[in-house]
């Protein structure tokens, strides 16, 4: 017997977006729902789709708005976001509003779908955390609070272990600077605060931290963990 298909709500007002998002996930096996506007998009929420594809420039509803309204609806369907490259201000503010990640057209099929399982598994590891946190060589022990690299041990200061176990609950989604800030610090609203223990992680758990394998950045955006194996 099949497992049921994962249904996905394709929101864009581009027929060929849509037909070739249409394309690419049914051979995937995703059941495709899809909305040319957002009238029609929040008309589809009645379906119950397991992930939403917005593009944020839509006819009638501004896109930031519509994510607003489907926040409202339903605060845990992963929402992945398309834009126009550049637009580094409206994907942090579409991330800022809950969207779990980001693509900039024109984009790849394979990172699509890259984002789309990386939102998924996001999702089902938030319903129901893990107490270990594997991906390579990296292991987080939530509940003993023990980090290892392969095998060796990594003693953390108690800022910077908090910030490693932020990305560990969302491993895979980038995270706004705007949002770790106020995760770790409540008051500080100043990114710098934040590259310094960044920086300060990445010297004991990357093997070269000029070029990171596990806190990956995120340009003009923030940070992203890389995702669980």
């Amino acid at each position: 017997m099949n497992a049921t298909p994962i249904k996905v709500l394709v929101i864009d007002d581009e027929p060929p977006i849509r037909k070739l998002l249409r394309m690419g996930l049914s051979t995937q096996g995703y059941d495709i729902l899809e909305a040319s506007n957002g009238k029609n998009a929040l008309e589809m929420l009645a379906e119950g789709p397991a992930l939403i594809i917005l593009d944020l420039g839509l006819p009638d509803i501004q896109g930031h708005d519509l994510l607003r309204m489907i926040r409202g609806r339903n605060e845990s369907v992963p929402v992945v976001v398309l834009s126009s490259r550049g637009d580094e201000a409206g994907k942090v503010q579409a991330l800022d509003l809950g969207a779990d990640d980001y693509l900039t057209k024109p984009f790849g099929m394979d990172e699509l779908l890259a984002r789309l399982r990386a939102a998924l598994r996001h999702q089902l590891q938030v319903q129901g955390e893990r107490p270990v946190f594997r991906s390579g060589d990296l292991s987080v022990d939530l509940v003993r609070r023990i980090v290892k690299v392969a095998d060796r041990e990594i003693k953390l200061s108690p800022k910077e272990y908090d910030l490693l176990r932020v990305l560990v609950q969302h491993a895979g989604k980038v995270l706004t600077h705007r949002f770790l800030l106020k995760e770790l610090w409540d008051e500080l609203t100043d990114a710098q605060y934040l590259r310094v223990y960044v920086r300060q992680l990445r010297q004991k758990i990357e093997a070269d931290p000029e070029r990171p394998q596990f806190v990956l950045t995120e340009t003009g955006i923030g940070y992203r963990l890389r995702a669980a194996d």
